[in-house]
């Protein structure tokens, strides 16, 4: 269980400090529909991840027989998902903004203003389960639990963590939100133009990290 745990950190690391469903849940806490938008990013956000990780663990389960070694296979995968995310790194930091450009943000984030809690738990599900990059991780996260050789209430129980710390960076603004509104329109504000600039950076040095410490897990079981 702590092997497959410490496996899942990194993995969890990526998905929470992605910073796309960060600005977009800054972007619902200070529109006026704040309360009702952001719980329902927060939820869609949190089933996405479950879901995509569950998903992929039991995948992972049924097709290497819960086996304590892993698997060729499983470390086959691992290195493909790690050359995927490298790919990934090289793609988002050749489409950085050049310096004093202003990052290019993607269209829906204009509608933040207005969205209401069907809609918000709808992205949040999408950019959670669907979006490609956070995809790769519960793949991988799902790959590192099927194929740890634990229990059933044990994979249950490492999915729950990585969800848990995947999703953090969204529930806590979201949270702090709900108690403290007012004082934390200011850092919000702030936070949401730092990540807007170094958006593709952040992402760029967070893939390029997690595939290689994939690879390398993937090489070393081999």
């Amino acid at each position: 269980m702590n092997q497959v745990v410490g496996d899942l950190l990194p993995l969890a690391v990526g998905v929470a400090i992605s910073p796309i469903p960060i600005i977009a849940t800054i972007l619902m806490l200070l529109a006026a529909n704040a309360g009702g938008a952001s719980i329902g990013f927060l939820l869609g956000w949190v089933t996405g991840i479950a879901v995509a990780t569950g998903l992929f663990t039991a995948l992972a389960g049924a097709g290497f027989g819960g086996s304590a070694e892993p698997s060729a296979a499983v470390s086959w995968i691992k290195v493909g998902l790690g050359v995927l995310l490298l790919l990934l790194a090289v793609r988002q930091w050749r489409g950085r903004p050049k310096p004093g450009a202003d990052a290019a943000l993607p269209g829906w984030m204009s509608a933040m203003d207005t969205i209401t809690l069907p809609k918000a738990a709808g992205l949040g599900f999408v950019l959670s389960a669907v979006n490609p990059k956070n995809l790769l991780m519960c793949i991988a996260a799902g790959a590192a639990i099927g194929s740890g050789g634990m229990s059933g209430g044990g994979e249950v129980a490492a999915v729950a963590i990585f969800t848990v710390l995947a999703a953090s960076t969204v529930a806590v603004p979201v949270l702090a939100h709900a108690v403290a509104r007012d004082r934390l329109r200011g850092p919000l504000d702030e936070l949401k133009q730092w990540l807007q600039a170094h958006n593709a950076a952040v992402m760029s040095v967070l893939l390029l990290v997690i595939g290689t410490l994939l690879v390398g897990k993937g090489i070393g079981g081999l």
